[in-house]
């Protein structure tokens, strides 16, 4: 197999190749392999070099031989070192698989390293000091977001088809519309948390991946989204398998439309343009598109938020090693420091918040079958935009800088709604534009069906970035 070749082909056409013998999964590991090498010498994307060998995996499964990375946000993969972004931690390895890399393996993907991500995942943009500075494939003077930046950045490169990430306000949506991919954020429940937390970050924080077709979401989704053992929260399983969505008429549907950010943000004229154009091709393909959006207040979904920073915070606080502060980066010390004088009335204070987001969200799929927005307020953002490592910042106000970059993901992961980011725009620049679909509860479904509705109907689907690994 050529590296043209592999670098063209999404993980289900991969699949699909090396099932008919057509290609041998060891030929698709050693193309990867310098994809790998490419990308991250273009794009600054992986932690350290490569695992070799690849990480255990089952040949039988249905992803069995697709190349795969995981992200720096550990502990994840047994045996497998973690810093979750920062220079303060040394040492840290995972003692068992998280059960989502329990599936992964069973799967059959086959894991060749670790993605970079900012400190502690609590950034929208990947510039972690440890690692320095991410670059995005379509302009490597701009940001891929962030948390799961690395893995965006080596997709859309055509590094790997596919790659794990997370996502707590935006974590997989905003590096996709950053990198011009296809992210979902799948509703709470869906896939598992376990075994080290029963949920991450009160609820807030999803585990699922990135994808650069609507079909290899659902195909990825399918391999893992079985009913977690022991969660908190179980999502209703689907009626049927995801994939068997993708080509699905959805029908006639009620889908509101809002370009507007809660918190009266700016929103970058190109990004809000995309998402209304992304309404008028939903009205030609014979949906009932209007302006509305939930009712939400932005200091409320700030208070909310702060569960996501205080579980983080606890998590270090609580282990048994702790972190060198001094090598912390400034908004993590203050992490630190805001969890250690919380209270218990505090932490009530922002379950009650996340309430207050939750049942407004929840009322407003009584009457809409869909909500579209932008993904983004603003296109992907030059190198330092936002400066994690500014110590100007206590926790509500980084939270608020990072919502005024991206306003429109966060209450989603508040009220565990599943929600998906498309490619459906480029700005003059040739930057990609994420548009995010939001539906109700456990809806995966719908997105689906409608993502790829969007996808066959939208123009300019499929285009590759300059620094893609094929592009020499």
């Amino acid at each position: 197999m050529e590296l043209h070749e592999y670098a063209g082909l999404d993980a289900t056409g991969l699949r699909e190749l090396i099932r008919s013998g057509a290609v041998r999964p060891d030929e698709v590991e050693a193309v990867a392999r310098e994809a790998l090498e490419i990308a991250d010498a273009d794009l600054n994307a992986l932690t350290g070099p490569l695992f070799e060998p690849a990480l255990e995996y089952e040949p039988g499964g249905p992803l069995a031989g697709v190349p795969f990375v995981i992200k720096d946000s550990g502990p994840f993969a047994r045996g497998v070192p973690f810093a979750l972004g920062s220079r303060a931690i040394r040492g840290a390895l995972a003692m068992v698989d998280h059960d989502l890399m329990t599936r992964f393996r069973a799967a059959g993907l086959v894991t060749l390293g670790q993605s970079t991500a900012p400190e502690l995942g609590l950034s929208f943009s990947t510039e972690p000091v440890r690692h320095g500075p991410t670059r995005n494939p379509w302009a490597p003077d701009r940001g891929v977001g962030g948390s799961s930046g690395g893995a965006a950045a080596l997709v859309a490169a055509g590094a790997v088809p596919l790659a794990h990430g997370n996502d707590g306000a935006g974590s997989l949506r905003i590096p996709a519309s950053c990198c011009g991919l296809v992210g979902l954020k799948p509703s709470r429940g869906r896939t598992p948390s376990g075994p080290y937390a029963g949920e991450i970050g009160f609820g807030l924080v999803v585990e699922f991946g990135l994808a650069r077709t609507v079909r290899d979401v659902a195909l990825l989704l399918d391999a893992v989204a079985a009913p977690p053992v022991g969660d908190k929260y179980v999502a209703p399983p689907p009626a049927r398998p995801n994939a068997r969505e993708v080509g699905t008429d959805p029908g006639r549907l009620r889908i509101a439309l809002t370009t507007r950010a809660w918190s009266g943000v700016p929103v970058d004229p190109q990004v809000a343009a995309a998402a209304t154009a992304t309404g008028t091709l939903l009205e030609s393909l014979g949906h009932a598109v209007s302006e509305a959006s939930p009712d939400l207040d932005p200091d409320v979904l700030v208070e909310a938020l702060l569960l996501g920073t205080m579980a983080t915070g606890a998590a270090l606080l609580l282990a048994p090693r702790q972190p060198d502060r001094s090598r912390l980066e400034a908004v993590s010390r203050q992490v630190l420091a805001e969890t250690e004088a919380a209270t218990a009335l505090d932490v009530m204070r922002a379950v009650d918040a996340q309430h207050r987001v939750t049942r407004p969200v929840g009322l407003f799929f009584t009457r809409y079958d869909l909500l579209v927005t932008p993904t983004l307020g603003q296109l992907p953002a030059p190198h330092g935009t936002l400066d994690y490592d500014n110590p100007a910042y206590p926790v509500r106000s980084w939270l608020r800088r990072i919502l005024e970059y991206g306003p429109f993901t966060a209450p989603f992961n508040v009220s565990g709604h599943p929600a998906i980011s498309l490619p459906l725009g480029h700005s003059r620049e040739g930057l990609p534009i994420g548009v995010q679909l939001v539906a109700g509860y456990g809806r995966e479904d719908l997105l689906l069906r409608v993502a790829a509705q969007l996808e066959r109907a939208a123009p300019g689907h499929g285009r590759r970035p300059p620094l893609a690994v094929d592009a020499r």
